[in-house]
């Protein structure tokens, strides 16, 4: 029986709402982005045989995670044209290994719920619809922690450890940048530049002094982490600390950088 390659583990930016979808003004302002969720699987070693989504939009108690066969379409949006409350991200879900994570997870002392209920959102979908838009590999989203603790996310990541040499992605969807205060005001862009130095840096050291620095984020970033993550909306940095520990020893590294509504955003690979 042949082992699948190990997966690398991602952190990406699942842009703002349904933009991927819609007229902006600039008309180009996501197309950057779209063009690098796109090239998403043809960077792999192999095609995955499922996929953890790990969505800054559903947060619990203990990580929860969806479980029906079929999940729905979640529209967590809101404002937006009527033809974006219309995509579809056919999908099926995954079970089995909802099951296989929840045993990962108990084991490093949490107690994970399974949602039979719960659609895909748009921390999903959205870059799904792009990256692997066939929407015939099975996923299970995972949420954050209502804590938004983040050494407790980097203990999550390093429960699913062993997936990644199981034939699954882990990807944690969210925005490197996302103090939506900050998005189009010229006086945002210092200090979301300076955060993405600091998050380039730090993902690229060895692992115990990357998980020590973004265990402590907030304060090790300086004033930059606060400008471009405000307190209590950091659920849009978390899955980059999932994603981490997942790692391992994986190095990581920058793999994709734009400046959109003049703030920096990025994503993150490991391998």
């Amino acid at each position: 029986m042949n082992t699948p390659p190990r997966m690398p583990t991602l952190y990406i930016p699942h842009g703002a709402g349904p933009c991927f979808f819609m007229d902006w003004n600039p008309a180009d302002a996501w197309d950057k982005t779209a063009a690098y969720l796109r090239s998403i699987a043809s960077s792999l070693p192999t095609r995955p045989q499922a996929i953890v989504l790990v969505t800054a939009h559903w947060l619990g108690a203990q990580p929860c995670m969806s479980s029906a066969a079929r999940p729905g379409m979640l529209f967590d949006y809101y404002g937006f044209p009527p033809h974006t409350y219309e995509l579809s991200y056919p999908a099926p879900g995954a079970p089995a290994l909802a099951g296989r994570v929840s045993g990962l997870l108990a084991g490093a002392g949490f107690d994970p719920v399974q949602d039979s209920e719960r659609g895909y959102d748009h921390g999903s979908f959205i870059p799904l619809l792009l990256a692997f838009p066939d929407a015939d590999m099975p996923v299970l989203q995972l949420s954050l922690l209502r804590s938004l603790d983040a050494a407790e996310h980097l203990r999550m990541g390093r429960a699913l450890r062993p997936l990644r040499d199981e034939g699954v992605l882990i990807i944690g969807s969210g925005m490197s940048y996302h103090n939506m205060r900050g998005y189009g005001d010229p006086r945002s862009g210092p200090a979301a530049a300076e955060f993405d130095r600091w998050l380039s840096e730090t993902v690229a050291l060895p692992t115990a002094e990357r998980d020590a620095r973004l265990a402590n984020w907030a304060t090790a970033s300086g004033p930059a982490g606060r400008l471009s993550h405000p307190p209590r909306a950091e659920e849009h940095l978390l899955p980059l600390h999932v994603a981490a520990g997942a790692a391992g020893e994986g190095r990581g590294a920058k793999v994709f950088g734009d400046r959109v509504m003049g703030v920096d955003i990025s994503a993150f690979r490991f391998d």
